[in-house]
């Protein structure tokens, strides 16, 4: 029975963490760029009693053998980098990336990272900026008199001055990594590659499979509030059949103890 018991609460404990992944999915419907989880379950370490095939007598074999799970645990939560639904905000330093790449920012203690969040501004100095104070890569500055911007799909932006002349400021490449499940997210729409991402590969919107760059958009959170609520539900009644599991268990043990 104390196995049972055991076994039971790796359960509450494995579907204890999949409500906290949907609640967090949930709570950044909202969010730009937002990527929601996956929550992966793997089977405990199997006791295993007798093998199959273990030999039965001087002659005979047994077909089948006798093996105890121990419970489940959390094998992965990762990030599912689906395109969210498009954003149109007229604002002009606001980057959609239609398709696949990430946009490298520096943050201010020098470390380079990764976003598709492209809610750009300018700081003090015209520089374009996150709104946690990340700087585009490569650092571009907006002119103090230019009276328009221009970003093209394929990356190349431009101010428009006074005088009507067209003044390019720099041009913005995509970054793409072999696994993007690999990455690490670090808040604030953030990742860092690790060893599991791969190295970063820069390119050119719209080339080498790299996504283009819409302008005056943002791309929206990727969760589905309704499959979420599905998952939620089904999560939900799994815990509640573990607090039963654990009930029974509890009420057989004690029927044990009052034998006399």
């Amino acid at each position: 029975m104390i196995k049972t018991l055991s076994t039971a609460a790796t359960g509450l404990e494995a579907q204890s963490s999949n409500i906290e992944r949907i609640s967090n999915d949930l709570a950044n419907v909202n969010t730009d760029s937002y990527k929601k989880s996956r929550t992966e379950f793997n089977e405990l370490m199997v006791e295993t009693i007798k093998d199959p095939g273990a030999q039965v007598g001087a002659t005979s074999q047994s077909p089948v053998g006798i093996q105890k799970g121990l419970g489940v645990k959390v094998g992965a939560n990762h990030k599912i980098f689906e395109q969210g639904p498009p954003k149109m905000t007229g604002n002009d330093l606001d980057i959609m990336i239609e398709g696949k790449g990430f946009l490298p920012v520096q943050k201010a203690n020098g470390e380079v990272v990764y976003t598709r969040n492209g809610a750009f501004h300018r700081d003090g100095q015209g520089k374009i900026t996150t709104t946690n104070g990340a700087q585009l890569i490569p650092n571009m500055v907006v002119p103090a008199n230019a009276i328009d911007l221009k970003i093209l799909p394929t990356g190349e932006v431009k101010a428009l001055m006074q005088n009507g002349q067209e003044q390019e400021l720099g041009q913005i490449q995509l970054v793409r990594f072999v696994n993007e499940q690999g990455l690490s997210s670090m808040g604030e729409g953030l990742y860092k590659p690790t060893l599991a991402s791969g190295a970063p590969t820069q390119g050119i919107p719209g080339e080498d499979g790299l996504g283009q760059l819409q302008q005056g958009a943002l791309e929206g959170s990727n969760v589905n509030v309704a499959q979420s609520m599905v998952e939620m539900i089904q999560a939900q009644r799994a815990y509640e059949m573990g607090t039963k599991i654990m009930g029974v268990a509890d009420q057989m043990l004690n029927a044990t103890i009052q034998i006399k």
